[in-house]
Order: structure tokens, then sequence, then C-alpha cells
């Protein structure tokens, strides 16, 4: 069996032949995972600086050349990186004196933070497939971002106490401002908001728990909703991107929702984070620093949004970007900000960040080419070996070479 990390559900069930490195023949590959397979031959980064292709060796002494001497350095990204590259970032972050970050800090870094404080009750997706007879998708459409999500984990599986599966022993349940894939599935489930409306949602649902009229226009179904949310006997909720953006960095009414569900219940929450390692990147720096992401090691550890990526490029002076690509997520503004510092981009494919990059250093993909380990998004830690042979350095091997060399 081979372990696939195209996302953070890191399915380990995985069947593959191959003919070189060309994919022959897979068993529960989802179209996710079938295309990240399918990716190791196509589009593979190349050493390179100032767009002229060079050998591995001097593709990284130019990367610590780019960092050499800089007092605002940037190293960002991390999501789709081992632990173990990951742990070396951190040090190397630690050696320049350096910003880290990831992007977490735009997303789901406060959830996550909150989960590993202890602060959000949260549990692993063995106990949802076993326990779980509600699962709340919140901002989330794992049909589309997470494919086997729904299948293998939260809606479909028989588990231990939940023998007849999605038929009559859970329930599923959408609030998203569209029909997404996911709503689809959930039917009756799906409540629809209006853009940023996730916080009158809170507020109508917390009256609904408290017995009181929500101020809504369909009080009815709130009501019921209320009472279907109460008498859950093990409750989930996955958080994503659509919940983190709506609230912003102002999740109170959400934790306090949680906070409520938790004195009538039980119900735990999972982000569902999007590249395979975020979670590893955010428990490794929680671990070393206390926080999830915006970190400076310049004097001692310190903490703060102007240590995230959206705002820290106004004053670096340098970026060395690792298995990401936010020049194809970041506003136009912050893109062109990045795309004109100096920068170094590690990864494995051509990304537009990469094509930006004064020096390009490539590293085998994680979980096909090169082994290692990392931790699901429910915190639960997977090992896996290489499934192919190939010439492409380890990312941690990548990383101390920079540092050692800077």
């Amino acid at each position: 069996m081979a372990f696939c990390t195209g996302c953070s559900l890191l399915c380990d069930d995985i069947e593959v032949d191959f003919e070189g490195a060309k994919v022959k023949r897979t068993l529960n590959l989802c179209r996710k995972g079938r295309g990240h397979y399918d990716s190791l031959l196509v589009d593979r980064l190349a050493p390179a600086v100032d767009g002229s292709l060079v050998d591995i060796d001097e593709a990284l002494s130019s990367a610590a050349e780019v960092l050499e001497g800089r007092e605002k350095i940037l190293l960002f990204g991390w999501g789709n990186s081992t632990l173990a590259a990951q742990k070396a970032g951190i040090e190397l972050a630690k050696k320049l004196g350096s910003v880290i970050d990831d992007p977490s800090s735009y997303s789901q870094g406060l959830i996550t933070e909150k989960v590993l404080k202890g602060e959000l009750p949260t549990c692993t997706f063995d106990d949802v497939r076993n326990f779980a007879d509600v699962s709340i998708f919140w901002g989330d459409d794992p049909s589309s971002s997470h494919p086997r999500h729904l299948s293998r984990f939260s809606y479909y599986p028989r588990g231990e106490k939940r023998q007849r599966g999605y038929e009559e022993d859970r329930e599923a349940i959408v609030i998203d401002v569209r029909k997404s894939p996911t709503a689809q599935i959930a039917a009756d489930g799906f409540f629809k908001i209006s853009p940023g409306g996730d916080a009158d949602f809170i507020e109508a649902l917390m009256a609904a728990l408290g017995g009181k009229i929500p101020k809504v226009e369909d009080k009815k179904r709130m009501l019921n909703l209320g009472t279907k949310l109460r008498k859950a006997k093990f409750g989930a909720i996955f958080t994503g991107l659509g919940l983190a953006h709506s609230l912003g960095g102002d999740l109170d009414a959400f934790f306090s929702l949680v906070g409520k569900l938790n004195e009538l219940t039980r119900f735990s929450v999972i982000p569902t984070l999007g590249d395979y390692n975020t979670r590893g990147f955010n428990q490794t720096l929680f671990d070393e620093a206390g926080h999830v992401n915006s970190v400076s090691f310049k004097d001692g550890v310190d903490h703060g949004p102007e240590f995230g990526i959206a705002k820290y490029l106004d004053s670096c002076d340098a970026v060395m970007v690792v298995g990401s690509d936010p020049t194809a997520v970041l506003p136009a503004p912050l893109a062109k900000k990045l795309a004109g510092m100096p920068m170094v981009a590690v990864g494995t494919h051509r990304t537009l960040t990469t094509d930006g990059a004064d020096v390009t250093v490539p590293i085998g993909v994680a979980g096909l080419e090169v082994g290692g380990t990392a931790l699901r998004t429910d915190g639960v830690k997977v090992e896996f070996d290489a499934v192919v042979d190939s010439d492409y350095l380890p990312d941690v091997e990548v990383i101390e070479r920079i540092m050692e060399a800077v």
C-alpha cells in the first residue's frame, strides 16, 4: 500500500503500478490523487539561476547567496514539506533571525491554534467514522477539495457505533454561501447563508440552542436545527476557508458556539486544511514557538500579524518560498511585491511563484519519490516511503544544505 500526499487526508490505502515514472494502474485514488500521481511527469521544476539552467549544487549555493547578508528574510510555505524539512526550516529561521510563516496566516491559523492549545475540542477521523452521528461542514466543501473525506471518514462509512452509515446513522449539515457538491449530498441539511453571514447565523443558532426565538426568516427550521444538534450523541464540525474568511480575525462567536454545544452534548472541531502537511507545520512551529504562523526569530521569539506574509512583504528584503505558490493566491498588489523581491523557490513543480524566482531548487515529491512523515489534518502522524525511484533530493536535505551554506 502507498500513501497519497495530494491533500491533507493522507490516504494510506493506495495501490499503484508504475511503468518507469508513469502510472499504469491505480486503486483507491480519487480524481485529485490521480492528478497528483500523474504530475510526476508534468512541469517539473529544474535547478536554475536567473532563468538559466544550472546543476543542483550551483542552485543550492546561489540560494544561500540570495539569503546571506539580508536583514529581513521571510521563509514562507512549508505545508507541502515533510516534518523533518519543517523542523530544519525553523532551525534555518533561527540561524538567519528571520520570519517564518505559512498560508494559515490568511486562512485557518486561528482555529488550528485554538485546537492545539486545547481550547477547542477535537478528535480524529477514526473517532468520526466510529461514533459521529452529525457532521457539520461549515464553509467547507470537501467533496471538491478532499474528495474521499465523506467516503472514508465523515458520512458514508460504517463505524463501530454507526453500523448503518449514512442511510440511518449519520446526518450531514452544510452551512455555506452556495449549494456546493457537499451541500447537494446533505439535501435538507443545507443552510444557505449570504456572504459574510456566518456571524448572524451563529447568533440565530445560539438563540435556538438556548430555547429562544431566533431572528431569522425561517424560525422553525432554525429551531429544528437547534433541536437536532442538542440531540446529537457525537458531533463533528469541519471548518473550511468560507468560515475563516467570513469571520476574519474575530472567531469568538464561533468559539462560543462550540462551547455551548459542548455544554449540551459532545462536538469536536477538525479544520479541513489544504496542503498535505499544513497541520504538521502548524504543530511543529507551535511546539517550538507557541504559535502556528507569523513568527519572527530576530530577537528571541516574536509573533503578530505584522509577521504574516500579507504585511511582512512591505518590509522584508528577501524571500524563500518552500512548497507553496503564494503568487497564485495573493491579491495582485501583494503578488507583484513578491515577484519584485530577491527570491528562492524550493518545490516539485513549476508554478507562478517559481517562474518569478531568482533561484529555483527542485525536490522530490513526498510519498512518491521520497519518504518522510507528516500529520494528517486531524493531527494523526503518518509515515510514508518512496514508491518510485528518483534522482530528486528530499526536501530536508535541500533545506539543511542551504542552512550549512549561509
